[in-house]
């Protein structure tokens, strides 16, 4: 451990952010149109309006004890124009991977840029384990001596959700959120086009009964999966599983509208989402990044 407080790796950076300048250079109004959604494993998912800026959700690296690694590698260093994380555990919280103008750790509050504007909304991270393998709480309690239960918690059981409204569409990252947060809380979030919600096998952060209690409260028009295992980029020692038993129970049940995406990106637009209900949109093992450079570490 060295002695130097190095602090985050920004001015070690050759970019700048002239694009940013060239960005709020542009005041014509905010408007409906096409808005990426990309895939980068785990909980993280880079969104893109239609002007262009774009920001990404919770990247992710390994444990910093290096003594239980998720991921064969850390998140690939990937240039965004701004960063966002939900909260402070190392599967959602690596933004010195990004080469990113603007950083919105653990974001209370609301953050507008071009056409994009981020809300945060803080909660507190899921701690109901009934569904899941082993207890969080009483793992913490046993190795940490830690009281995880809300509201006396520590820090990094604090937890922010983040809602990204731009292209006319409301997005919201539920990170590792509990299921059942306030009255106030579901108010705020109001309508949703697109979730983001962790599914995996294991039930590893919420079980598939909570899942479906945040559907039927949000009614939003699309699910995406998200947190689950992935062959080639999760370790199985993360002990997640992959999604595909829930998606593929809810495409035998034929009332949800499942379509699973070819590659790692999809285009959204409010015009689809009209026509949209119920539906799971299901990324599977694709990426946004090249895997193969990614494990040789280029």
């Amino acid at each position: 451990m060295t002695d130097i407080d190095t602090g985050l790796n920004v001015w070690q950076m050759t970019s700048n952010h002239n694009r940013m300048i060239e960005l709020q250079a542009d005041t014509s109004p905010a408007r409906d149109g096409p808005v990426e959604v990309a895939f980068y494993g785990s909980s993280a998912f880079r969104i893109t309006s239609p002007k262009g800026v774009s920001v990404m959700i919770d990247p992710w690296r390994n444990h910093p004890s290096r003594t239980w690694d998720w991921y064969f590698r850390d998140f690939p260093i990937t240039a965004v124009d701004i960063g966002a994380s939900t909260h402070a555990h190392f599967d959602h919280d690596a933004l010195h991977r990004l080469d990113a103008h603007v950083l919105l750790d653990r974001l209370i509050g609301m953050y507008s840029f071009g056409d994009m504007t981020i809300y945060g909304l803080a909660d507190k991270h899921a701690i109901d384990s009934s569904c899941a393998i082993y207890d969080f709480r009483k793992v913490h309690k046993h190795f940490n001596g830690t009281d995880i239960e809300p509201p006396n918690n520590p820090r990094s059981w604090d937890h922010c959700l983040i809602v990204v409204e731009t292209g006319g569409m409301r997005i919201v990252h539920w990170g590792d959120n509990r299921h059942n947060p306030p009255d106030d809380i579901w108010k705020a979030l109001g309508h949703i086009d697109i979730a983001l919600l962790p599914v995996d096998a294991s039930q590893h952060v919420m079980g598939h009964v909570h899942v479906q209690s945040i559907v039927d409260r949000l009614q939003p028009r699309v699910v995406v999966p998200s947190h689950y295992y992935i062959w080639d980029v999760v370790q199985r020692q993360s002990t997640l599983q992959t999604a595909e038993a829930w998606v593929a129970e809810r495409e035998a049940a034929m009332e949800f509208g499942v379509e699973r995406i070819a590659g790692p990106k999809r285009i959204y637009c409010i015009e689809e989402m009209d026509k949209l209900e119920a539906a799971v949109h299901y990324f599977g093992d694709n990426v946004a990044f090249d895997k193969a450079a990614w494990m040789e570490g280029r």
